[in-house]
């Protein structure tokens, strides 16, 4: 079953992805690193597959070929904490 990373409303197509798909709940890109089964923050280029190009902003829609939706509900308390973390040591250097 595949759910919007945005609203996590389930998402169904007949076909592939594609770059202008749109999710029916809360038009976000459904063809988006967000929503890519590759997709890791901690990651190089926060992708788990080899060779793929940079995409800056990881919620708009893209033309990567290597996309493939993801099963289930993101898991949304991982990146948080890694963020969270990289704030506190950021602090640490702070004047």
């Amino acid at each position: 079953m595949h759910h919007c990373h945005q609203c996590e409303a389930e998402v169904r197509f007949e076909r592939r992805v594609g770059r202008a798909h749109e999710c029916s709940a809360c038009s976000s890109p459904l063809h988006c690193c967000l929503n890519c089964r590759f997709h890791e923050p901690t990651a190089h280029n926060e992708c788990r597959e080899v060779g793929t190009e940079l995409v800056r902003d990881r919620a708009a829609g893209n033309f990567c070929d290597a996309f493939e939706f993801r099963q289930g509900v993101a898991q949304s308390g991982g990146s948080s904490e890694v963020e969270e973390a990289r704030e506190k040591l950021a602090g640490l250097f702070k004047i």
